[in-house]
């Protein structure tokens, strides 16, 4: 099988999982506004932990398409929904500093080593400054003061 078919498989929402994130957030719909650990979660739903997994990724993802509050999960309370806009400001901001960390690793320890060993490489500059790009509107959505 050509491997961009093998992707475009992997990439499908699997219909038992969207099963699984409509049962999680049955669960969570019971118990809110509190919210529910995992083993918890696992008992309440009678899902595996695989499974459990596999539907909150598969909220992530349905969400959106359906209108479904925003999940959050916080060390005290576990998995519960969220409707407060500076809780959610809040973590959005702490995930561009985790991503914009994450750019700025690949930056340093990987793009300069490529540019050490070819400074003329066409790819490089292309990549180099696309990951500039990216990480000047991460450092802005998670540093706005500094704007």
């Amino acid at each position: 099988m050509p491997r961009s078919r093998r992707r475009e498989r992997d990439r499908r929402r699997s219909p038992t999982a969207a099963r699984h994130a409509d049962t999680i957030r049955l669960a969570l719909m019971e118990t809110a506004p509190a919210g529910l650990k995992k083993p918890r979660l696992m008992v309440v739903t009678e899902l595996s932990r695989s499974q459990i997994v596999r539907g909150l990724a598969a909220y992530r993802e349905l969400a959106g398409e359906k209108r479904w509050p925003p999940l959050r999960w916080t060390f005290d309370g576990g998995y519960h929904f969220c409707e407060d806009a500076d809780e959610l400001e809040k973590w959005e901001r702490q995930w561009a500093e985790v991503k914009y960390t994450q750019i700025t690793s690949f930056m340093t320890g990987v793009l300069e080593g490529h540019a050490r060993l070819f400074p003329k490489s066409r790819w490089l500059a292309y990549i180099v400054a696309q990951m500039n790009a990216i990480q000047s509107s991460l450092d802005m959505i998670a540093h706005p003061q500094n704007q």
